[in-house]
């Protein structure tokens, strides 16, 4: 599959719109009245100082957090908050600064709790393993496979996830994402703390998942190099608003972002 052309991309339909949100936390506010759209097939950079209200953000989108102000529309549908269960339902995936697993369970097992919103046979079939239940379950079982196979993580596929090293979990969660088949795959920082060639890999992982699968794509890094080389869009979050929005290009060249972020961290 062809990736879209930053001229598609521009034309292209919104996926998501955020609309004058503001999020405060007694009398911190950590997103004043920001705007930005998320358009289908891209790759939207969300970047910042430490602070600057980034995973705020992302926290809103997906419905964990509920604002103050502003409204949020997702596949023309418009609302002002929804629970990340909802969220999920709907085709919003996330994964977080933190990796996030099951630590006890393998990575086909993790992988598979990410087909959970998948599977729609009744709750007494499925602890039966029987009959329905069962055909169900090999069929988003060879999707799991799928998954761990394009994310080159077969040789790790019966092991806990807790015995892993940092990199190898990060990318089992990535396959947990995406194991949701997501309209909208929400990244938290997903190169923290790995080291040069971990963040090759993942760099690639995502561009192939943006390619092969299709996904919309929204993500924060602090790697400059990274957003510059993945991003189609960015916008710049400082103080919880917004001060930037443009192609990598132009983020970069604007001055508010160099004096609040670019000039200061490089």
């Amino acid at each position: 599959m062809r990736a879209p052309s930053v001229a598609e991309i521009a034309a292209g339909d919104v996926l998501l719109a955020v609309e004058g949100v503001s999020l405060a936390f007694g009398g911190v506010k950590a997103v004043s009245d920001v705007s930005f759209d998320i358009r289908k097939g891209e790759i939207r950079a969300i970047i910042g100082p430490n602070g600057a209200g980034k995973t705020s953000m992302l926290n809103v989108i997906n419905g964990f957090y509920h604002p103050q102000a502003g409204r949020i529309t997702f596949k023309g549908k418009t609302r002002r908050a929804m629970r990340p269960h909802a969220a999920a339902a709907g085709g919003i995936a996330r994964t977080f600064q933190n990796v996030a697993l099951f630590k006890s369970m393998t990575t086909l097992d993790n992988i598979m709790a990410g087909r959970s919103l998948k599977m729609h046979k009744s709750f007494f079939w499925q602890i039966f393993r029987h009959g329905p239940a069962l055909s169900e379950e090999i069929e988003h079982r060879k999707t799991a496979e799928e998954i761990i196979d394009f994310l080159e993580i077969e040789h790790i596929r019966r092991i806990p996830v807790g015995k892993l090293p940092y990199g190898l979990q990060k990318r089992v969660e990535l396959g947990r994402a995406l194991a949701m088949e997501p309209d909208l795959l929400l990244l938290d920082e997903p190169m923290a703390g790995m080291n040069l060639e971990e963040k090759e890999d993942m760099s690639r992982y995502i561009l192939s998942m943006n390619n092969y699968y299709g996904t919309t794509i929204a993500l924060i890094e602090h790697d400059m190099g990274v957003v510059m080389d993945l991003s189609d869009r960015v916008v710049v979050l400082d103080y919880g608003r917004k001060i930037a929005d443009g192609t990598p290009d132009e983020v970069k060249k604007n001055k508010a972002v160099i004096d609040a972020y670019l000039g200061v961290a490089h």
